[in-house]
């Protein structure tokens, strides 16, 4: 087993004081085993990255680094970073892996992991876990659900807090409650089969050969400068703020109150294209500027965080349109955008169930009439 053996920050490959020829290639079970033990680590192109240290820092939130602990994040870290950022992720490479890669349930999903043990397959050990072996261990052990102890450890599809609590997240037995749930279950089942039968197999060389035609695709478009920010678009975009602030100001001295409200609010849903693109840095690709921008567009001009924004947001394009982790489609007790809601759920962003109660059964029997008043008093999707 070799062990980094002092518990030294000095010693710790994780602070970019390895190069790629010096790092260590680790297992599946190694990156298993040290997860198990609190690690929060992912894959970039096909490094092991350790995101333990600046993961309270990240700009785009914590939980949304959660949600690639144990998976190949290659693509969504290239997708939603600068090549800047990409360069500083490296400094926190503690190994490599050889192979393909599959990807683990993470562990804010429901995943479980075997911790270290004397099985002789674990042959790496990240010096500062050493304190937190045992509690981890404790918390690491798979249930009946989860796989054999060979591999990643599965759930049926959703996390053990979830099912464990569902049998409480209604007033009503058990038993009506699956008999509710029966035809939407069925009906989900075979949209499923639908969609298997219309788009690509899901077996691992079709897979990678989408992946593949996605990053040529991705290649060519930086390549050909399509990536490249047109700013006298956004001069046009610039000139119709501005013209409807100025109408807003104009109509107020009037004292044409109404008019001047539908400037402001049309105002504010202009400005808001403009700040969804500060916040993913999408417009000068400078994360400072861009940052800059979007705080004096939200939060300045809009009244609306764009830390939060970006918070939620990003784990929206993580884990997309998910019941359980997507905070961008939880709206219970006023929508139901999913079945899965009717039986409650644990939302992992909001750390808390979310009961399909008396309020909710009421609220969502006629959230196809209320939708559009919601809309009005709040902002959805952004």
């Amino acid at each position: 087993m070799a062990l980094v053996s002092s518990h030294s920050e000095d010693h710790l490959p994780a602070m970019g004081k390895m190069n790629e020829n010096t790092l260590p290639v680790l297992s599946r079970r190694d990156i298993e085993a040290l997860i198990a033990q609190g690690r929060k680590l992912f894959i970039l192109d096909d490094f092991v990255i350790k995101a333990d240290a600046w993961i309270p820092y990240h700009p785009g939130g914590e939980k949304s680094i959660l949600h690639l602990v144990g998976r190949d994040a290659t693509d969504e870290v290239t997708a939603l970073h600068s090549i800047e950022a990409k360069q500083r992720m490296s400094r926190y490479r503690i190994g490599i892996i050889r192979g393909r890669w599959e990807n683990f349930i993470p562990p804010i999903q429901g995943g479980t992991f075997r911790a270290p043990s004397d099985d002789g397959q674990f042959s790496y050990h990240d010096s500062d876990t050493a304190s937190s072996v045992a509690s981890s261990h404790r918390s690491s052990v798979p249930d009946s659900d989860s796989s054999d102890g060979h591999g990643p450890a599965r759930r049926n599809s959703r996390p053990t807090a979830n099912a464990s609590s569902s049998s409480s997240t209604s007033s009503i037995p058990s038993t009506r409650a699956d008999d509710a749930m029966a035809h939407p279950d069925f009906v989900t089942k075979q949209k499923v089969l639908l969609d298997l039968e219309t788009y690509p197999a899901l077996d691992h060389a079709t897979q990678d050969s989408i992946v593949a035609a996605y990053r040529r695709l991705d290649y060519r478009m930086r390549a050909q400068g399509l990536y490249d920010c047109n700013y006298w678009a956004y001069s046009v975009e610039a000139s119709r703020y501005c013209m409807l602030f100025a109408a807003m100001l104009l109509f107020l001295h009037w004292g044409c109150y109404v008019a001047s409200a539908v400037c402001m609010g049309a105002f504010w849903h202009q400005m808001s294209f403009a700040a969804h693109d500060a916040g993913h840095i999408g417009i000068t690709h400078r994360f400072h500027t861009d940052s800059v921008l979007g705080i004096f567009i939200a939060d300045f001009m809009g009244g609306l965080s764009l830390g939060w924004w970006k918070k939620s947001h990003n784990i929206h394009h993580i884990v997309t349109n998910s019941p359980e982790h997507d905070p961008d489609v939880e709206y219970l007790p006023f929508l139901a955008v999913s079945h899965r809601f009717l039986a409650g759920l644990r939302s992992t962003y909001y750390n808390r169930m979310m009961h399909y109660d008396a309020v909710a059964q009421f609220c969502v029997k006629f959230q196809k009439y209320s939708y559009y008043p919601l809309l009005a008093l709040g902002r959805f999707n952004l």
